[in-house]
């Protein structure tokens, strides 16, 4: 997780781009906004769910336009044949509440 966030403040799209699963890898990345400047990485959680299944949540801060932002995930990652960890897909809790 730590090393995806790292990439997405250098911006090293083709580095995500090859930490994504194939199954649910976008064809290509969005360069980010100008302006955005990550601020910091919190892992607030880590769960290993088996040998080939783990899940990390994290709040990512940034700030973009004078606004500070979150984005708080628990992202899912699957460890292939090549024993390599991928991201596979993610949900925003914040986003879930009524």
């Amino acid at each position: 997780m730590r090393s995806r966030y790292s990439a997405f403040v250098l911006n090293l799209r083709d580095y995500l781009l090859a930490t994504w699963h194939p199954s649910t890898r976008p064809a290509d990345l969005a360069p980010n906004e100008p302006g955005l400047r990550w601020l910091g990485l919190t892992v607030r959680a880590h769960r290993v769910v088996d040998a080939h299944h783990a899940e990390v949540e994290f709040v990512a801060r940034s700030k973009w336009g004078g606004r500070a932002h979150r984005l708080h995930e628990r992202s899912r990652f699957v460890r292939e044949a090549d024993g390599r960890w991928y991201y596979v897909d993610g949900e925003f809790p914040e986003a879930t509440r009524a």
